[in-house]
């Protein structure tokens, strides 16, 4: 039987390598120019922002700026395999709300922790669910099904919650946003710990060469063995459940479940892994790229809060980011036909 396994495991790993091109010296090129000059475009912005913005490199600035962006760079992972599949999911920010709203109040009601935050992300894992079967099976367009749920799982938040925050009272879960290890915050680790996990998972099985596959052609997938709709199932649950947690972590920071919480999230996590190199037209993802995005994505929001920009303009400077991150892909999808 486990021979059986490894047989089925080698030919599907071979099936999704040989349904991704090889690419030819000029797109290799290309590709490493692309990649490289995101690099170099982050050090450079890096480095001009500490010579000219007060307080902007010191420690305490450093440790907040990667704790501002622990949630993003968390929901940024598993957005990652979305689109790598040629799917997104505009219902993350709903559901980073709608799991603090249901963690703070399970916490109330049963005074468990552990209970409160493992009914959170399987909330966020069904909802995930729901998504990647929608789509998946019901051949729904992802758009108009994450767009509902995000409605539906925001209005939930609203309902259970009375429009209402809900505190929290439990020192033990209050804790957990507030734990440090070596000096860095609980959050700022499990991010990094995100970052290792998936990139793994992108770079070293069967699974991330599948996704990658799949976004590359899904029939021609299909073809070939791959069992599309139940790994694209997988990408959506996973990515509810971590989307989940990030909520969690926000509402233990917060001390209270927020209904109206992460408003726009989903702008922001999409921006930095396009940002980052992660194709909207799918088949193409690595997990350095996407954390250079989130990187890029932080810091700029962290320069302007130092600067006391109006919150206003900061609107503009995030629409802009995500247009000049379309337009990038653009490019890049250009220069690896020609």
């Amino acid at each position: 039987m486990e021979a059986r396994e490894n047989i089925v495991s080698q030919a599907s790993e071979s099936v999704a390598n040989a349904l991704i091109p090889p690419k030819t010296d000029k797109q290799k090129w290309w590709q490493q120019i692309t990649e490289y000059s995101l690099i170099v475009i982050f050090i450079v912005m890096f480095v001009t922002m500490s010579a000219t913005v007060d307080h902007f490199f010191s420690i305490e600035n450093m440790l907040g700026l990667a704790l501002s962006i622990s949630q993003i760079g968390m929901v940024a992972c598993t957005m990652m395999f979305c689109l790598a599949s040629r799917d997104f999911d505009l219902s993350v920010g709903s559901t980073i709300a709608f799991a603090g709203v249901l963690c703070a109040m399970v916490l109330n009601a049963t005074g468990n922790t552990f209970i409160s935050i493992v009914a959170a992300v399987a909330a966020g894992a069904v909802i995930g669910f729901i998504n990647g079967a929608v789509i998946a099976y019901l051949r729904i367009n992802a758009l108009i099904t994450t767009l509902a749920t995000m409605e539906i799982v925001r209005g939930f938040g609203f309902i259970v919650s009375h429009g209402q925050a809900v505190g929290v009272s439990s020192d033990t879960f209050i804790a957990l946003g507030g734990l440090t290890l070596f000096g860095i915050s609980l959050p700022i680790w499990v991010t990094l710990a995100c970052f290792i996990v998936f990139g793994v998972l992108l770079n070293q099985t069967v699974y991330g060469r599948n996704t990658l596959a799949i976004g590359g052609n899904p029939e021609a997938s299909r073809l070939a063995g791959i069992n599309v709709e139940r790994t694209r199932v997988w990408i959506f649950l996973i990515q509810g459940a971590v989307t989940a947690l990030a909520g969690v972590i926000l509402a233990s920071r917060i001390t209270s479940g927020q209904p109206n919480a992460a408003q726009g999230f989903e702008l922001n996590v999409i921006s930095a892994c396009v940002l980052g190199g992660v194709s909207l037209l799918g088949g193409r993802a690595t997990i350095s790229g996407v954390v250079i995005g989130v990187l890029i994505m932080g810091t700029v929001e962290n320069v302007m809060n130092l600067m006391n920009i109006d919150a206003f303009y900061q609107y503009l400077v995030r629409g802009a980011i995500l247009l000049a991150a379309v337009l990038l892909d653009q490019l890049k999808n250009r220069g690896s036909r020609d």
